[in-house]
């Protein structure tokens, strides 16, 4: 397998599949689990299933969009996908989304298989150039990219032999505003054990504190970047250099003084909400202590007669 392509070729993925693919490889391992023994014997670590499906989108010039993806079936001996399931599934989105096609397949796993290349062969009728999309499930912290990579496949000469082999793609992801809010919803889910506002909070302060890290390491990195172009370490990059000054040049907006009345308006009015809210709450406590004060004091005057009130 080679390092990169040099195709040429511009991938952009849409949240959807990467939803789509998770799902279904988390709905075959939970229904691939053997029961729990009753004796508490520890059960042997099973091998971790594999999905497979089509992925389907457009492709303009040199730009390859995938927007969705749906199952297939997988026949484990010959190593091939259902054709007519693949068929069926295929003819029914043509009614639904006319200008989607089948731009390839997506698989589960490390690393691509040798019995993959005899599922990508078999698509070529389909499409000439398929792409592989390959999810790899296992959990790693210490990685920060998506656990994700797309595969072209490529005809290389190997000890006299042509042969195709896969290369490992870039690709970047992209949104529409619907995906947007999708994902957004998705994201903010309420827990099914019925996890308070406190537990929401939490979760939503530790979303933002991971955006933040993520965005402090990466202009660490540019930094470090510039730095070393200034030394001379690396060669100079006209192009890089023309994104950063444009992105700085956003940055002086925020030192205006229409900018701080505004931040400092909308500030006062926050915190103001905020007095509001509590004084209302502490009136609110105040007049049930009263209420139940009055509702005391009125049965003892009603059985011994009127006390001093001290």
């Amino acid at each position: 397998m080679a390092s990169s392509s040099s195709s040429g070729l511009t991938f952009k993925l849409h949240p959807l599949v990467l939803l789509n693919i998770s799902d279904h490889y988390t709905r075959v391992k939970s229904q691939s689990q053997p029961p729990h023994s009753s004796n508490g014997a520890a059960d042997s670590p099973s091998v971790p299933p594999r999905v497979f499906g089509c992925v389907i989108g457009v492709q303009s010039g040199r730009t390859v969009e995938i927007f969705n993806s749906f199952e297939l079936l997988y026949d484990p001996v010959t190593h091939s996908l259902g054709r007519a399931f693949l068929e069926k599934k295929q003819e029914l989105y043509k009614k639904v989304s006319p200008n989607f096609y089948v731009l390839g397949w997506y698989s589960s796993g490390s690393d691509a298989h040798e019995s993959d290349m005899h599922i990508h062969k078999a698509l070529m009728d389909i499409n000439e150039s398929p792409v592989y999309v390959l999810l790899n499930p296992s959990i790693n912290h210490a990685q920060k990219d998506l656990p994700l990579t797309i595969y072209e496949s490529e005809l290389h000469v190997i000890d006299g032999i042509p042969q195709l082999i896969f290369v490992q793609a870039s690709y970047q992801i992209e949104t529409v505003e619907a995906e947007r809010i999708s994902v957004d919803h998705v994201a903010h889910l309420k827990p099914s054990d019925g996890g308070s506002a406190a537990t929401q909070l939490a979760a939503h302060l530790t979303g933002i504190h991971s955006a933040i890290k993520m965005l402090n390491s990466r202009i660490r990195v540019l930094h470090h970047y510039l730095l070393a172009m200034q030394k001379g370490d690396i060669p100079c990059d006209n192009s890089l250099l023309r994104q950063v000054s444009s992105l700085l040049r956003r940055l002086p907006a925020i030192e205006l003084e229409k900018f701080k009345d505004d931040f400092l308006m909308e500030y006062n009015d926050t915190l103001l909400v905020s007095y509001l809210a509590m004084f209302t709450n502490c009136s609110s406590t105040m007049n049930e202590l009263v209420d139940k004060f009055s509702t005391a004091y009125d049965r003892h005057s009603r059985r011994g007669g009127r006390t001093a009130f001290i």
